[in-house]
């Protein structure tokens, strides 16, 4: 009623005079003619605007719900306040159409997994919007993209029915895993049996082996008087065995009877019986 106007910090006052815009004047005390003029203040601070879900059709044809929010600031309070009706709402309409063509450029798995690329393009594609809007949008955030609920439970069951195919694969590789740890260790016992049985068999070769070469190197000094020795030994041993045939080379039977026990035996198995006693 006094005329007395005050703008406040970070608002711009624009001064109507009859209804028409006279001029923009800075934040302050002002003063205007009341019923003839009037100061109207628009704020320039930076102001959030979520977006409501809304629905989005991929490339593929899948429906998905998207929710944006976004930061915006008022750069020119002329096209702001008299150049559009409603320039938030249209700023949000065109929005709302860059996604859209954005995320229809898209496969449903490219666009759940690329929302840093999906802002980043939104940004570019909205650009400054002073000279349409007198606004700027300074930050987009996609806050959610989520699928229908038709397309959630198709997810789900392949997102199960992979997990069952990895853990049946792992299943699978870890028991052939096993069988062949453990083919592997049986092998390697036989090949370890086999290595010791050919050490051991070569082993009691040489012994063997070196008990020969000693036993006939030692014959190869021997004397005549050690192998008439053994004769003796042997025929000695053979007569007090039970046996009654004795095979002899026919150029050693003049010998024998120089081995005392057998010129007994032979002495013995020669001499005529006596015939009996005849009683009288």
């Amino acid at each position: 009623m006094l005329g007395i106007r005050i703008v406040r910090q970070n608002n711009e006052g624009l001064v109507e005079t009859l209804g028409k815009y006279k001029h923009t004047v800075l934040p302050g005390v002002h003063f205007y003619l009341p019923g003839i003029q009037k100061i109207r203040t628009v704020s320039l601070a930076m102001s959030p605007l979520a977006l409501p879900n809304y629905s989005v059709i991929t490339k593929d044809n899948a429906d998905v719900s998207a929710s944006l929010t976004l930061n915006y600031h008022v750069t020119n309070a002329v096209k702001y306040q008299y150049e559009n009706t409603d320039s938030v709402e249209s700023m949000a309409q065109l929005v709302r159409g860059h996604l859209r063509d954005i995320i229809g450029r898209m496969d449903l798995n490219q666009a759940l997994g690329s929302t840093a690329k999906i802002n980043l393009e939104l940004a570019t594609a909205i650009g400054d919007l002073t000279d349409t809007y007198g606004i700027n949008v300074d930050r987009t955030n996609i806050d959610e993209l989520t699928p229908s609920k038709a397309i959630q439970s198709a997810m789900d069951k392949q997102l199960t029915a992979d997990r069952e195919r990895i853990a049946t694969i792992a299943k699978a590789e870890g028991e052939a895993k096993s069988i062949e740890l453990t083919t592997k260790a049986k092998n390697d016992a036989l090949m370890a049996t086999a290595t010791a049985q050919a050490t051991a068999t070569r082993t009691r070769a040489d012994a063997e082996k070196y008990r020969i070469d000693t036993v006939n190197s030692s014959l190869g000094t021997a004397t005549h008087e050690f192998f008439e020795n053994q004769s003796i030994s042997a025929f000695s041993d053979l007569a007090n065995s039970p046996a009654n045939v004795v095979v002899v080379p026919s150029d050693h039977v003049a010998d024998l009877g120089q081995i005392p026990a057998i010129g007994a035996a032979l002495k013995t198995g020669l001499a005529e019986p006596k015939a009996p006693a005849v009683k009288k």
